[in-house]
C-alpha cells in the first residue's frame, strides 16, 4: 500500500520508538524515515522546535505531528491511524 511519508524522531535504545515502530510495520508501512537524534544531536533542536516536545519517538504521518507512542497506539485504538496511513488522507487529529 502506498501510504504517506512516515518520519520518526527516535534514539536506538528506546522501546517506545521500536513498539511504535512495529505497530507501523503491521499497519503496512513499510519505510520509515528514522532520525537518531543520539547521532545526529542538531536533528533533537529540530525535533523539539517542531513538536515541542523533548521525548521520542515523535512521529509525523505526512505533514501531520500524530505525537509519541501511546498516541499512536490511542489512534490505532480509537479506529483513526488506518485513515491517517491511506494515500492522501484528508483526515485531522
Amino acid at each position: 500500500m502506498n501510504h504517506p511519508p512516515i518520519r520518526m524522531y527516535a534514539t536506538k535504545i528506546c522501546p517506545y520508538c521500536l513498539r511504535a515502530e512495529q505497530l507501523l510495520r503491521r499497519k503496512g508501512v513499510q519505510q520509515i524515515e528514522k532520525i537518531l537524534i543520539d547521532d545526529y544531536p542538531e536533528r533533537r533542536e529540530e525535533m523539539i522546535r517542531l513538536t515541542g516536545r523533548r521525548t521520542v519517538p515523535q512521529i509525523f504521518i505526512g505533514s501531520i505531528h500524530v505525537g509519541g507512542c501511546d498516541d499512536l497506539y490511542d489512534l490505532e485504538r480509537a479506529g483513526r491511524l488506518d485513515a491517517l496511513l491511506a494515500p492522501q488522507s484528508p483526515e485531522r487529529i
